[in-house]
């Protein structure tokens, strides 16, 4: 049982941490442009959730290579 929980906690802070990387990377990128304007909360709304996708998806990729990775040694 104490496996789950260590692998709950993993995946909770990789979540959080590729999510808030990726909020960080997107504050370079205007997408503002290609909103019409006076448009800001669907703008807002946008970027919170292209930063949940693109930081979900990372942080997907990250803890299934740690999985496998985890899971090499049984091939032998």
């Amino acid at each position: 049982m104490e496996v789950f929980g260590q692998e709950a906690l993993i995946s909770l802070l990789s979540h959080l941490f590729f999510i808030t990387v990726t909020w960080w990377t997107l504050q370079a990128v205007r997408l503002e442009v290609i909103f019409k304007p006076n448009r800001i909360i669907q703008a807002r709304v946008f970027y919170i959730l292209i930063t949940i996708a693109i930081g979900s998806l990372v942080s997907n990729f990250f803890l299934d290579y740690l999985r496998w990775s985890r899971q090499l040694p049984f091939l032998l």
